[in-house]
């Protein structure tokens, strides 16, 4: 086996074996086992570099597995994977950091991070997905893993989360496993490709691959958590933070994105998908879900729910960049993969470093908490108005493009949605800084779990600062080489490129 064959396969299984022996630590073993997550986070990462440099300059990275007759299990390296592989470890680095902090005291730990690692193995192995079968495998592999995530607070919250979670993600895996049987009969291959795969096929077949579509959508839409899928993520928010920072930026919710980037450029085509007449309904549904998302934030109390609420809304930025069907639109919607990514992480992060330090949970109890703990409510701030679009912030980057690209296809309709979700993201958000920095501090705090010189744990607070600083880079250097604009600028011209 050549190297540019084992490289996909070495970067899913460097996850895969360091979470398989973590299963069988003992709790007391701390050493053995932050030193596996971080050997594994490593090799991960360095193998993703050296992908990421192989793919840039022409290499053909590709493994083929035999699965069933006729189609084999594919895992290949192209420009549109590697976004969503770098981002994934590059955030799985950061959480694996804040989840060690977060989780000291804690039992259960060699379950948790065993899952937790199985958890990126399977969200690279989807981004790394060369057809439609290993994409489903690995799709609901991802379901599997992340349940015990969810539950393992034991709580009878926390199982009634997951119960929700498994309802609808299995029901969303069914009418993915349909679609994908029927396309496989009317097709004869399932091999993403350049513009799609099925333009070829006769006008008789045009009625079913529209209801195909549509499948595929639904069953994408519950992890991407498009509205009326989107149910099982805010009450997914009794999970740990590390769990919820999992599922809103490194896995979940962007596995479902990314799988309808996928269906719209390598199995339609998105010139084909719009002259089926299906993207203008996926980009009114995105919308409908941008604006929900954001009105239902509005009225949270609970800081967690808040945000998985601004969740639903942010992350269907992507379905719209790529329902619009443009090419300055899927800049701004495949940028947005990443860049939500980074902001949403870091609030998450800041969420729970006030819920393990100081005990609080929802908004009404922030008062002043910015005196307290100032690097978190500093990097909570800065990831806030990356969220609302404020230049120079990576946020704006992304919308800013959304906006361009909706004027350069003709669909002006686009930008009443832009300005609306960011008005709204400034109402749900701007008034929770205020709390934070503004509001007269209680006469003492409660009961405080880390003391010292520092705000909380240095585990807990290098992340978000990290990710904060990251938030600014990516839009300061959004046109440096390499920086995922420009990324999103060489996927793209390979779809709309005549």
């Amino acid at each position: 086996m050549s190297w540019d064959t084992a490289l996909p396969l070495l970067i899913v299984v460097s996850s895969l074996i360091p979470g398989l022996i973590i299963f069988f630590l003992a709790e007391k073993q701390v050493a053995a086992r932050i030193t596996l997550n971080m050997l594994g986070v490593l090799v991960k990462l360095a193998l993703a570099g050296v992908m990421l440099w192989g793919v840039f300059h022409g290499h053909h990275y590709e493994v083929r597995l035999p699965l069933l007759p006729g189609l084999d299990l594919v895992l290949r390296a192209d420009r549109l994977s590697m976004l969503f592989v770098t981002l994934s470890t590059g955030l799985w680095f950061v959480t694996t950091v804040y989840a060690i902090g977060y989780l000291e005291d804690s039992p259960h730990r060699s379950r948790f991070f065993g899952f937790f690692s199985l958890c990126v193995t399977a969200t690279v192995g989807l981004a790394l997905a060369g057809n439609l079968l290993t994409f489903l495998l690995f799709y609901e592999l991802l379901t599997l893993v992340t349940y015990p995530l969810i539950v393992h607070r034991g709580t009878e919250a926390a199982r009634l989360a997951g119960r929700n979670y498994l309802i609808y993600t299995v029901g969303g895996g069914a009418l993915l496993l349909l679609a994908t049987v029927w396309l496989y009969t009317l097709t004869g291959t399932l091999e993403f490709t350049a513009r799609g795969f099925l333009s070829g096929l006769d006008a008789v077949h045009h009625p079913a691959l529209v209801v195909i579509f549509v499948l595929l959508i639904a069953g994408l839409g519950v992890k991407a958590a498009l509205i009326p899928f989107h149910g099982w993520l805010p009450q997914a928010m009794v999970a740990p933070a590390p769990v919820s920072a999992l599922l809103h930026a490194v896995a979940v919710v962007k596995a479902g994105a990314f799988g309808i980037v996928r269906v719209i450029y390598d199995v339609y085509g998105v010139e084909f998908a719009a002259s089926l007449g299906v993207t203008l309904p996926l980009a009114i549904l995105a919308s409908v879900t941008i604006i929900y998302g954001s009105l239902r934030a509005l009225f949270q109390d609970d800081l967690k729910r808040r945000l998985a609420f601004s969740t639903i809304s942010q992350v269907s930025y992507i379905v719209l960049g790529v329902a619009v069907a443009g090419p300055m639109a899927t800049i701004g919607g495949l940028v947005h993969l990443v860049h939500q990514g980074v902001q949403k992480i870091t609030l998450f992060f800041c969420a729970g470093n006030l819920a393990e330090t100081l005990g609080i949970h929802k908004i009404s109890e922030m008062n002043g908490v910015g005196r307290r703990m100032p690097w978190t409510m500093a990097a909570f701030t800065v990831g806030a108005f990356g969220m609302i679009g404020a230049p120079p912030l990576a946020g704006f980057i992304s919308k800013w493009y959304l906006g361009l690209g909706a004027l350069d296809a003709d669909q002006s309709w686009v930008l009443i949605i832009l300005v609306g979700s960011s008005l709204l993201n400034a109402a749900y958000l701007l008034p929770i800084l205020y709390t934070a920095w503004f509001k007269a501090p209680p006469a003492s705090w409660p009961a405080e779990r880390f003391f010292g010189r520092y705000e909380t744990a240095w585990a807990l607070l290098a992340p978000p600062v990290v990710t904060a600083l990251l938030t600014l880079v990516l839009g300061l250097l959004a046109f440096a080489p390499f920086s995922p604009l420009e990324w999103a600028r060489l996927i793209t011209s390979r779809e709309f490129t005549p």
